[in-house]
């Protein structure tokens, strides 16, 4: 007997050692992959490898009768699916308070049950609940009988539903999201409970025990479940109940085994009671918000297989530092950031901004995931809406610290794979997309059936408007289409036979172009070529989608071209022509900002002379390595002239002279101010800073007055390969299929002295970016954006329309007008412009309404319903098209937030007006 107890207790350490070297040895893989994870997540900046890993997450097969679940093992010991842990809070209301703000679209499932009291101890708080019936929406007819006490069980995003909705109320609706901002701390306490079902009267026990229980706590649970009261009856909205219900299975059968009681663990948050609670019949209670020490403890139910022990499950994101939360008012809520995961701000401000739209806070607050629409192929199967929808609960749970939104990044990706990486996006953009992306996984239209267009032509607007608007919702019907969908007409009439074309078309957005931005404002230089006049700066305002005869035609008249003068305009890069711009058709989106352009004035009828280009050069002395030597320097702007006498070099030395005349210092008037001008454009050569230097060789000619012409001037003719000297009494010889000759000028310093070459160095670009300040000529009203995006246009050559009775594609003009228009109106002012050559942002200051937009003035449709909308949020751009930050406004509590990042800070109302807003976000007021 002893030998076999020494065999009995070797066998058992021998099995507890093997099952700890295993444990040892899983503990140190784990350990060994989380650190790995980690490494890459360092050095890779992938977003798949983030704070979302468990740093101590064990092997699931070796550990899973360890892990807290809510489902136990079975009767027979077969080990069941590991559960999602089930951690949301779960609060008690008072029912009046709770039903008072809920509307028949929420659809907000429970179960009532009746509530007996079995005290026998000071010490515990027993209560027993029984079904009553199921129950849609509190309305029942046995409610209305009912003269006792009603409590509600509801889940946090509803709870957190009914406050944001309670504060509106209060304001009186006002057309944004707020909420009281009294502080409830005194009035929203944790509270533990024990539940089993009770087999031996068929109900489930609720127990609260005092040692279980701050002693306050306790206290006020006693005041609320007082035994002594009127009838109680508890609303589950949570399901916690039902599942408890469902998972013991109530009213077995007689003849059935049953199984132990077993406990389970529930923390409630309680909120709308005081000391003396007054039912649903004494509503003059006043309501106050809560400020809890206690959200780390257990949020959701847990049950354990006869043990007492207490797990927790909270709201904190996976390997986030744990903190401790505070209720600070129910103005507080929604005032959280988003980190910024490399250069997301794009992603955060448009986030913010609908995570801040009212309606969609109710509705993702609320039951969304039954329209979801998993079968949609032009979504994701539902995970965008998902990912959006807890990301946006995240945020407006109390007390919550900025968020990470690394899923939500990657959801998107999966739907537009753009967004997948860490470089910069335009916000709208990527709003664009996340709209679409979250209709596609909500629409709840299943199976989408083909649409036929029909000849419309000769029917009332209102009918074809009516049509086309009932096709679009056959296909698209989603809380996005409720929200965001518009509907305008637009009218094309062909320019031949004008016939009109008019479509209902749908929109998600009015991207309103900037008057400024239908116009271009160029600067140019005008130079003669007959030596008359200096040179003269224009600055005109052309079609920005124009050509360069419209350039041309505007300059003309800007300079006083003579009838018998044309302009030949050249783009200058570092002092010399590098093209001329000749076709009159080429588009102006062909000329960048930063260009240079000089328009030579040339009389009618020369092109059949030779074109010269006299390009300026100086003697610079060049030090390097402690020599010095001296070489020939380009300056200022080069000088174009057609010559009809061209015989030997003194002809060019000649016009040349005639051309330098406006520069004598003699006989020129300098101008202070295009000195200045010349300043703050930036010189192309500064010719006071040069050296004097008088090395210069001897002369061979002879002629007369001519004798120091070599002395003042050299000339040379510019070769692919060398230069030659051009001789004064020598022939000019003219290369054959030559379109310009390039001639070199070298100055002497005596020249140089001369004659004032600063009008010669100063060439502005053809538009000057300027800085972000605005000023109050650069401001445009709202209201004119939006006339200058309804005006009719004519349709470029690229856009040509089909006609139908012409057969063939043809000019037409096109004008849109607002048909419809939605509950939330997104504006998106075009502030960049994109060529094939260049980009640019326009900074131009936008003057918005901030409350009462009204849009019934720019409906075709005479005697409609006024159209006012409040402005609720703004996305900002700070910086240029080669980068910049974006942060958001937002009206929350009738105060004005700025989210920038992670950081959330209060702002005035003034102060959100600036050069930088670029989307906006507009809801419509309520009729009175």
């Amino acid at each position: 007997m002893t030998r076999f107890s020494d065999k009995l207790r070797c066998f058992s350490l021998l099995h507890k050692a093997r099952f700890l070297s295993l444990n040892l040895a899983d503990l140190c893989k784990s350990l060994a992959r989380a650190v790995a994870a980690k490494a890459l997540a360092l050095f890779s900046m992938d977003p798949y490898y983030s704070e979302d890993l468990d740093f101590l997450e064990f092997e699931r097969s070796n550990f899973r009768s360890q892990r807290p679940r809510l489902l136990d093992n079975d009767a027979n010991g077969e080990p069941e699916p590991d559960p999602k842990p089930d951690d949301e809070k779960v609060y008690l209301v008072p029912h009046g308070w709770w039903k008072e703000v809920q509307r028949p679209a929420d659809s907000v499932e429970g179960v009532s049950y009746d509530v007996s009291f079995d005290n026998d101890d000071d010490s515990e708080i027993v209560m027993n609940l029984r079904k009553i019936e199921d129950y849609r929406n509190g309305d029942c007819a046995q409610e209305e009988t009912f003269s006792g006490s009603e409590y509600a069980l509801v889940t946090e995003p509803l709870w957190v539903r009914a406050l944001i909705r309670h504060g509106d109320l209060e304001a009186g609706r006002m057309g944004f999201v707020t909420s009281t901002t009294e502080d409830f701390s005194q009035n929203v306490f944790p509270l533990q409970i024990k539940l089993f079902v009770s087999s031996e009267t068929n109900s489930l026990v609720v127990k609260i025990h005092e040692q279980d229980n701050a002693i306050d706590s306790y206290k006020r649970a006693c005041s609320i479940f007082n035994s002594d009261s009127k009838p109680l009856h508890i609303w589950d909205f949570s399901g916690k109940l039902n599942k408890i219900v469902m998972n013991e299975g109530l009213s077995y059968p007689n003849d059935s085994p049953r199984q132990p009681s077993r406990e389970y663990f529930l923390q409630l948050q309680v909120h709308g009671f005081t000391d003396t609670y007054k039912d649903r019949d004494n509503r003059g209670e006043e309501m106050a918000e809560t400020d809890s020490n206690d959200r780390g403890s257990c949020d959701g139910l847990v049950r354990m297989n006869g043990s007492t022990d207490e797990l927790n499950f909270s709201l904190t994101r996976p390997n986030s530092s744990q903190h401790i939360c505070s209720y600070r008012g129910a103005g507080s809520l929604g005032l959280i950031g988003l980190q910024n995961l490399g250069n997301t701000c794009f992603m955060n401000s448009a986030i913010q901004c609908l995570v801040h739209t009212p309606e969609l806070v109710y509705y993702f607050l609320g039951d969304y995931c039954k329209e979801i629409n998993s079968d949609n192929p032009l979504g994701v199967k539902g995970d965008l809406a998902i990912a959006f929808g807890e990301l946006l609960r995240t945020l407006w749970a109390p007390g919550m610290s900025p968020v990470a939104p690394r899923m939500f990044k990657q959801k998107i990706a999966n739907f537009a794979p753009q967004f997948s990486g860490y470089n910069q996006h335009d916000s709208q953009e990527f709003l664009s997309f996340l709209l679409d992306g979250l209709h596609e996984d909500l629409n709840r239209v299943k199976c989408k059936l083909a649409t036929k267009a029909e000849d419309t032509a000769g029917c009332p607007d209102e009918e074809v408007a009516r049509d086309y608007w009932k096709n679009h919702l056959a296909q698209n019907d989603s809380i996005i289409v409720d929200l965001f969908h518009g509907q305008y007409r637009s009218a094309v009439v062909c320019s031949i036979c004008k016939r009109v074309s008019v479509a209902f078309d749908p929109f998600v957005y009015l991207s309103l172009p900037l008057p400024s931005t239908t116009m271009r404002t160029m600067t140019l230089t005008v130079l003669s070529t007959d030596g008359t006049s200096p040179p003269s700066t224009f600055t005109i305002t052309v079609p920005k989608n124009g050509r360069l005869k419209d350039l041309i035609d505007a300059l003309g008249v800007a300079c006083f071209l003579n009838d018998d003068e044309t302009l030949l305009v050249a783009e200058i890069y570092k002092t010399r022509i590098f093209r001329i711009l000749e076709d009159l058709n080429d588009s102006l989106s062909l000329i960048r900002n930063e260009d240079c352009l000089v328009a030579y004035r040339l009389p009618k009828g020369s092109g059949v002379f030779p074109l010269v280009e006299f390009i300026h050069q100086r003697i610079e002395k060049q030090f390097n390595f402690g020599a010095t030597r001296s070489d020939p320097t380009t300056f200022g702007i080069p000088f174009l002239a057609r010559l009809s006498d061209l015989h030997c070099g003194f002809d060019l030395h000649k016009h040349y002279m005639r051309l330098l005349n406006p520069f004598s210092i003699s006989i020129a008037h300098v101008s202070n101010d295009f000195v200045d001008n010349a300043n703050e454009d930036g010189e192309i050569d500064d010719a006071t800073s040069h050296t004097n230097w008088s090395g210069w060789p001897e002369s061979d000619s002879e002629s007369g007055d001519d004798e120091d012409l070599d002395i003042d001037f050299r000339f040379y003719f510019q070769g692919e390969l060398v230069d030659k000297l051009i001789e004064m009494n020598e022939p000019v010889l003219i290369p054959q299929f030559s379109e310009m000759l390039k001639v070199r000028v070298l100055w002497s310093d005596k020249m140089i002295k001369k004659y004032d070459i600063s009008q010669l160095s100063s060439l502005p670009m053809v538009f000057k970016t300027q800085s972000f300040f605005w000023s109050p000529q650069d401001s445009v009203s709202l209201y004119k954006c939006l006339e200058e995006y309804l005006k009719e246009e004519p349709l470029g050559l690229e856009d040509m329309w089909y006609c139908p009775d012409c057969k063939k594609h043809q000019q037409a003009n096109k004008k849109i007008d607002l048909w419809k228009l939605p509950e939330i109106i997104v504006i998106h002012l075009k502030r960049f412009s994109y060529t094939e050559f260049s980009t640019s942002k326009l900074e131009s200051y936008v003057d918005f309404p901030i409350d009462d937009m009204d849009f019934s003035s720019y409906f075709i449709q005479k005697n409609i319903r006024p159209n006012r909308y409040n402005l609720y949020a703004i996305i900002n751009h700070y910086g240029s098209t080669f980068g910049g930050h974006y942060t958001a406004f937002v009206r929350h509590n009738g105060k004005w937030y700025e989210f920038d990042d992670d950081k959330v800070h209060y702002v005035t109302e003034e102060s959100i007006k600036t050069s930088a807003a670029y989307v906006l976000f507009y809801r419509r007021v309520p009729d009175a």
